[in-house]
């Protein structure tokens, strides 16, 4: 039934908020929205537990609902406890609350507290084919949810987040086929919570950034920022998007950041696959994680360090490229660091023009503190002060990489070097 009969206007102007609850109320739970702007200063609440299964569908994006008061204009309540096993499910789940889609509209903020869209204990969602703009948050995923989907859609200019799991149990997550940028914090954001399962594939995630300095906790910036300091962060891929912003101080293109527990870490079974990464602060800076795999990425022009990591273990990163533009008048830019880390393998890595460090300290690969780490058949090109350094590590290994200044000028002072710690091995390079 048209929410029109329910006494929405659908002009931008008169209050549809209430039009807009009646028709989910009385109706069989699915809001249709004719093409139209609906005004609304509440949020508009589909209670899967108390009226039974529901969801929104637009006219091909001709729907907008325009949010002027805080908090969400769409809340989606379930009442799921279990996990993705069917042999959790109450029947009630399945009668009344299975997989609510919301399709085909818009939410635009009018609120400096408005939120576009928040889930609250539900189950098998789907969101398809949504904007969201100028909100606080984008899309909010609190309490607890299980078997999500993002597709197809737009979350574009919101102040905070676009995609927000925000101290949530949250398992089973696909992220494909959206736009998510000009969101001033993060594109995606996980804090705290237990996220098990996320797939973010197939994406365009790019310019999420705050010019602003920190305000004290942690940085601001980063187009996919998962901080797992109190929380958990697992069994994650991200491959085949597109990811990257512009410079800010303390941004990066992918962050996650665990608790330093090395009994189980609460950044695991990482895999960074097939993106390409670029122009911010750091590309990838990994802190506190165990069984990361980076393969397969474009990385460039990372004003600082390409990749990051401190204190990971059992890692890979292989046949992956990092490339300066090399314009000569451009800043001096572009790293990998490894601080205390252990158990990582460096394989096929393609660089050029990797300026990090100094004559005296830092190079274009850098092991700082770390113990049985292989960095094997890579090229190191045209450094800008020296390839690899060893320093203070144990057990590590340099075997079979090309390091070659062909700068004309060259300013490469060392193409290996090794300060300190013991059991290293350096072998078969050609130099």
């Amino acid at each position: 039934m048209s929410v029109y009969h329910f006494g929405a206007v659908g002009d931008g102007v008169a209050d549809d908020t209430d039009a807009l609850q009646h028709a989910l109320d009385a109706g069989d739970g699915v809001l249709d929205l004719e093409k139209g702007t609906y005004r609304i200063t509440r949020p508009v609440v589909i209670n899967t537990v108390e009226n039974g299964y529901g969801g929104i569908s637009g006219r091909s994006g001709a729907s907008r609902i325009v949010m002027e008061g805080a908090g969400p204009a769409i809340r989606v309540v379930g009442n799921h406890n279990g996990t993705a096993s069917p042999s959790t499910y109450k029947e009630s789940t399945w009668q009344n609350e299975r997989m609510p889609i919301l399709e085909g509209f818009e939410i635009l903020g009018r609120h400096p507290q408005a939120i576009g869209i928040e889930l609250v204990k539900t189950t098998k969602t789907v969101i398809s084919r949504v904007l969201v703009r100028e909100c606080q948050i984008g899309i909010h995923l609190v309490e607890r949810n299980r078997d999500f989907i993002l597709s197809d859609s737009h979350l574009l200019n919101n102040s905070h987040f676009g995609l927000f799991f925000d101290r949530c149990n949250l398992h089973q997550i696909i992220v494909h086929g959206n736009h998510i940028s000009w969101n001033g914090k993060a594109g995606i954001k996980s804090l705290d919570g237990d996220v098990h399962n996320l797939q973010i594939t197939g994406n365009d995630i790019e310019y999420n950034n705050s010019p602003e300095t920190d305000e004290g906790d942690g940085p601001l910036g980063a187009e996919i920022w998962f901080d797992a300091r109190n929380g958990v962060i697992s069994e994650v891929t991200i491959a085949s998007n597109t990811i990257q912003a512009t410079i800010q101080p303390g941004g990066a293109n992918v962050r996650i950041w665990g608790n330093g527990k090395v009994d189980q870490y609460s950044n695991r079974l990482i895999a960074i696959t097939g993106n390409v990464l670029g122009s911010q602060t750091r590309g990838i800076d990994m802190r506190d994680g165990g069984r990361i795999t980076v393969t397969g990425n474009t990385i460039y022009d990372s004003q600082d360090l390409s990749v990051y990591f401190e204190r990971c273990h059992g890692f890979s990163i292989g046949s992956n490229t990092f490339v300066w533009r090399s314009d000569p008048n451009a800043a001096q830019r572009d790293g990998l660091k490894f601080v205390d880390c252990s158990a990582g393998v460096l394989s096929g890595l393609q660089t050029e023009h990797l300026c990090y460090g100094s004559q005296e300290q830092g190079a274009g690969i850098t092991l700082e503190g770390c113990q049985d780490i292989t960095i094997g058949h890579c090229q190191v090109l045209d450094p800008l002060h020296c390839g690899i350094e060893l320093r203070d590590s144990e057990r590590c290994i340099v075997d079979g990489c090309t390091i070659l200044d062909r700068k004309n000028p060259p300013t490469m002072v060392e193409a290996i070097r090794v300060v300190g710690g013991a059991d290293n091995q350096v072998d078969r390079n050609f130099t």
